[in-house]
């Protein structure tokens, strides 16, 4: 049940009329609904004068968007403020519909900002709202504090030494020019409207679709989860290694968990106060991690002035750990002669000069050098190039990018917490853009600056061993290492706790869409609209990666996640430009759809760079995640660009269709079905609906339609009641395809509407699929026989058209037949459909074994046994597995026949003459079923009269009139016409020989005789097709469209 309020309010020139008597007239109008409010209770003080009071009234009625536009419920709540009836009396027509231009306005000042179709946002009204960030604290300072992570001062010096400064700097350039294009696509689609929560899976849901956007939503929301909780193991492995100095594999990963877990559920207690503490927090954590570069810089500065006096013992080109030894030399001369050193020692089994030593050891000379030389030292033209060890150089630089792309992740930091800005669309793109050059900028020079300060021995000494078990950068920062360690442990809780900020938001942002439904209960949270079950969920997560204990496990499918957001941020902006979507209107300029695809193309190229295998589980996922929201989440109508592409694409596509027919190969049943309704809009046929299935297995055009009595006006509820239950059989039977009503007149211009109006361009139907009418002989059932007859005449030209006969009794798609035949009675050319027909039946699982049978019909000069040897090879070529058996029929035409034909044609002159009522119909008598004067039958060589009603003589029916006793004595004193009799013939012998061969079938196929060109003689032709039917259980008339629809060439 919801809500619906009115505001009551006294208007000028009314009576003294209170408050709360309004309150109780209102509470009178819906008495018995709701109890009476406090207002209207005996005590309660009247209320002042122009107090208005609010009336809370119940029902069912769906969520609105919020929106000020037109057929809103703001637009619409006060007709009086909106129309005064003194000026605007010529548009009171659509005060219903149009809301005037001052209300409109008023309305868009008022819009609040956010997304549209959610439950929750009418709750946020009520509520408090959530702090309100600006550029820098919102966006800004968020994105530098995730950017700047572990990888900065862990690593850095690392690249630099084994990929040189020239290999290092094209990797920092490529990674961050990635990052820089995909945060300008990403301005531009923050900038085309309103961003809420969850800024990055917003703007990817609502340009490229729920599926794609939730389907890299979640991935997103893995990602950032992991980033959390490799995050808090590098601030772990930071403390536990150059802090604590633990020792041993196994006590590191231990003390990894337990810590992990402590510092996890400290950030999750302050995530969940509140996000005005995380920005304190942050704050204070961003300043260290400023402090840290800043010590660098000074550093730097540092050696060009006063280079530090840092000696490295190196042994050959490898650094020796110090704290083994004190002297770096193998031996040292004394006044008592050569003596080794504790090096010596190390390195060899014992003291003495003729000891044995390791090869190394006894092949290289031990040297000390200066790790640190300084910036005018001019060692970078040694640092220039890379230095890889027993590596090719293809399989190292993609481990060093794999390695450096975590540290330029994060800038959707900002996005994520778009329901916290105050101006998302205007925050968003400067403090994005802004973040990523100030990185940019400080990466760049921290790979130069390293390769002029430092000697490629030390930064390639990946843990600091050679400097005593420092960091590497801590040796150049100024004045002291511990400014670096203590830095990079901020930076990795900063980040740590600006990823369990971001990430719970995205989650519920997901789950107030609805698009998943496993994840609705995700969409709660607190009073102020914090995400508390977003939270647990999150940290649960967290909790995950921080039990696997390892960075190198997490870190490469992080990689993954984020280049796949980014993947389609830039494709979705790309999109949105190509398709010049009226709606496309971004503030932000400066974009363009090269530069989104180019971003997009770097993103896919340096997801298989990092790691191949772990690209393809990362798409794995998301692909999952797509079809199972495309097949159990929830519709969603965003006017995405995938939805916009289609449409191109599908304009395209009909433009081509256009181009000419199709080739025979190509050709497929693109079918048309017609489907009756009874009073109640519900399906009469609905075994239709199930055969379409069965011939289609959702291939090629389906169209279900439906034709109405009466105007269009009038019926326009009852038109769609019609497509609502087409829709809805159409699910339930798995039919793919497209549903349309039309309404006319009477049924047979309706019918013709159908068959001429459907489809657009190339993309038409070529059959027509229709049920048999079933009890056409009934009195009240002619009308329906007439249009099934009419439907036939319009399809002549160029459809092919399938008629079902006891079409209740054909199998639902749920049965299966587990043996059978499916036999195909082939008496005239149709092109080809008797052939197809049944290998398409096969192909479901329904009819799948059942074998085929093919029966074709020899003449008196035709030679069977030569008809059955041709139709074997022609079948062959089709490549068509069937028996195929030749049958003779007998010629000559039997009294029965005659009796047959004549008793037909005196029901049909009866009830032409009598012009009988719908009620006496009904009660027709029933006429001898032997002829009167048996020697008046003629013999079969009369003349034959090519008339369906003519008497043989030629003469013509008279005209219906009053039932004589004359007009009855030439009823019964008739003779059968020639014509009819041959065709009567026809029907009894094909059908005596069909159900002797066809009886046990489980379907039966045949030719369909066309329609008479004669219209008076429509009675007569279904009398024929139901003579030649009877006894069959499942049977399928078909007519060919006038073209081949088969062929036996590749």
């Amino acid at each position: 049940m919801s809500s619906q309020r009115f505001t009551v309010s006294k208007s000028e020139g009314e009576g003294e009329q209170s408050a709360p008597d309004i309150q109780g007239e209102v509470n009178q109008l819906f008495e018995g609904d709701e109890p009476a409010t406090s207002s209207a209770k005996d005590g309660a003080e009247p209320a002042a004068a122009g107090a208005e009071v609010i009336v809370v009234l119940k029902g069912e009625s769906n969520p609105k968007e919020s929106s000020p536009f037109i057929n809103s419920s703001d637009a619409t709540a006060e007709k009086s403020q909106q129309y005064d009836g003194k000026h605007m009396a010529l548009f009171e027509e659509e005060m219903d519909t149009s809301p005037m231009v001052s209300s409109l306005l008023s309305s868009l000042a008022n819009y609040s900002n956010l997304p549209q179709g959610s439950k929750e946002h009418e709750e946020q009204l009520e509520r408090p709202c959530a702090p309100q960030l600006g550029t820098l604290m919102g966006v800004y300072l968020p994105c530098i504090q995730n950017i700047f992570g572990v990888i900065l001062f862990l690593r850095m010096t690392w690249l630099v030494g084994i990929g040189g400064v020239i290999g290092t700097f094209i990797i920092v350039f490529m990674c961050c020019s990635t990052t820089m294009l995909t945060a300008i696509s990403m301005s531009a689609v923050a900038t085309n409207g309103v961003v809420p929560a969850g800024g990055s899976y917003y703007m990817i849901s609502r340009s490229l679709g729920p599926e794609f956007g939730g389907a890299v939503g979640i991935c997103f929301y893995l990602g950032t989860t992991f980033a959390g909780a490799m995050y808090i193991l590098g601030a772990i492995e930071l403390t536990t290694l150059l802090i604590c100095e633990a020792e041993g594999r196994g006590r590191l990963l231990n003390n990894m968990r337990v810590y992990g877990t402590i510092l996890l559920t400290s950030m999750a207690t302050v995530v969940f106060v509140g996000v005005k503490y995380v920005n304190k927090l942050a704050l204070v954590f961003l300043a260290c991690v400023i402090l840290s570069i800043v010590a660098v810089y000074a550093g730097v500065i540092k050696t060009a002035i006063d280079p530090p006096i840092f000696p490295v013992c190196l042994l050959g080109n490898r650094t020796l750990v110090w704290k083994t030894f004190d002297v770096c030399a193998k031996t040292l001369e004394t006044s008592n002669g050569t003596i080794t050193t504790q090096l010596w020692q190390m390195f060899c089994d014992s003291p003495y000069l003729n000891a044995t030593c390791d090869k190394y050891f006894a092949a290289n000379n031990v040297t000390e050098i200066q790790g640190i030389p300084g910036i005018t030292s001019g060692i970078m033209t040694e640092n220039l190039f890379s230095t890889f060890y027993e590596k090719d150089i293809t399989s190292f630089f993609t481990l060093l990018v794999g390695i450096y792309f975590p540290s330029v992740t994060g800038i959707m930091a900002g996005s994520n917490r778009s329901g916290d800005l105050r101006d998302a669309q205007k925050s968003i793109p400067v403090g994005t853009i802004c973040a990523i050059t100030t990185t940019t900028i400080v990466y760049m020079s921290s790979v130069i600056l390293f390769g002029a300060c430092i000697d490629g021995v030390v930064l390639r000494d990946k843990f600091g061993e050679g400097v005593h078990g420092n960091l590497v950068i801590g040796t150049l920062a100024w004045p002291s290492p511990w400014v670096i360690v203590i830095g990079s442990f901020f930076s990795t809780c900063g980040a740590g706790l600006q990823s369990l900020t971001g990430a719970p938001r995205l989650l519920q942002a997901i789950a107030k869409d609805g698009i998943v439904p496993a994840l609705r209960i995700f969409g709660h949270g607190k009073a102020n609209g914090e995400p508390t079950w977003s939270l647990l969920l999150t940290a649960c997560i967290c909790e995950i990666g921080i039990l696997i204990a390892s960075l190198d496990a997490v870190a490469p499918i992080l990689s993954m996640f984020f280049l796949m957001c980014y993947m389609f941020v830039n494709l979705a902006c790309a999109l949105q430009t190509l398709l010049r979507t009226p709606n496309w209107r971004p503030r932000f300029k400066f974009y363009h759809w090269t530069l989104s695809f180019l971003g997009m193309s770097l993103c896919l190229t340096l997801m298989f760079l990092c790691s191949w295998y772990y690209a393809i589980v990362a798409m794995v996922i998301a692909g999952s995640i797509y079809k199972y929201i495309e097949f159990a989440g929830a519709e969603k109508e965003w006017g995405d660009g995938i939805r916009g592409l289609s449409l191109s694409a599908a304009r395209y596509a009909l433009m081509r269709l256009e181009e000419g027919q199709p080739h025979t190969k190509n050709w497929r049943p693109q079918l048309l079905v017609l489907v009756s309704t009874d009073a109640e809009q519900n399906i009469e046929q609905p075994r239709l609906l199930s055969l379409t299935n069965q011939l289609k297995a959702g291939k090629g055009l389906t169209i279900v339609g439906t034709a109405l009595e009466g105007t269009y006006l009038a019926n326009h509820d009852r038109a769609q009641r019609a497509e609502q239950a087409l829709r809805k059989l159409m699910e339930t039977e798995k039919v793919k395809g497209f549903c349309q009503v039309t309404v006319s007149s009477n049924l047979r211009d309706a019918t013709s509407h159908l068959l001429q109006a459907s489809g657009l361009g190339g993309l038409k139907h070529n059959a027509v699929l229709v049920s048999w009418p079933c009890n056409w002989k009934q009195g009240d059932e002619h009308q329906h026989w007439r249009n099934f007859i009419a439907c036939q005449r319009n399809t002549a030209a160029h459809l092919a058209l399938l008629v079902p006969k006891n079409i209740s009794a054909y199998p639902s798609n749920g049965e299966r037949f587990t043996e059978g035949h499916i036999d195909v009675w082939w008496i005239v050319h149709d092109g080809g459909m008797l052939m197809l027909l049944p290998f398409l039946l096969r192909q479901h699982k329904v009819w799948r074994k059942c074998k085929m049978r093919i029966f074709t019909v020899a003449q008196m000069d035709d030679n069977s046994i030569q008809m059955k040897k041709d139709l074997t090879t022609f079948l062959y070529h089709l490549r068509i597995d069937a028996m195929v058996e030749v049958v003779e029929m007998v010629s000559d035409i039997s009294a029965y026949t005659y009796e047959k034909t004549l008793v037909m044609e005196q029901r049909s002159q009866m009830l032409k003459k009598i012009n009988l009522t719908k009620t006496e119909r009904e009660r027709e008598p029933c006429y001898p079923r032997h002829p009167t004067h048996p020697e008046e039958v003629q013999s079969p060589g009369t003349q034959v009269q090519m008339t369906w009603t003519e008497k043989c003589d030629g003469e013509a029916a008279k005209p219906p009139g009053a039932c004589t006793p004359e007009g009855l004595k030439d009823i019964f004193n008739m003779k059968p016409n020639q014509f009819n009799v041959r065709r009567m013939h026809t029907a009894l012998r094909l059908n005596e020989v069909v159900v002797k061969k066809s009886s046990e079938a489980k379907l039966v196929l045949l030719n369909m005789p066309g329609p008479p060109k004669n219209r008076t003689g429509d009675e007569n032709y279904m009398e024929f097709l139901e003579v030649l039917t009877e006894g069959l259980n499942r049977v399928l008339l078909v007519r060919g469209g006038g073209r081949e629809v088969i062929t036996i060439y590749s």
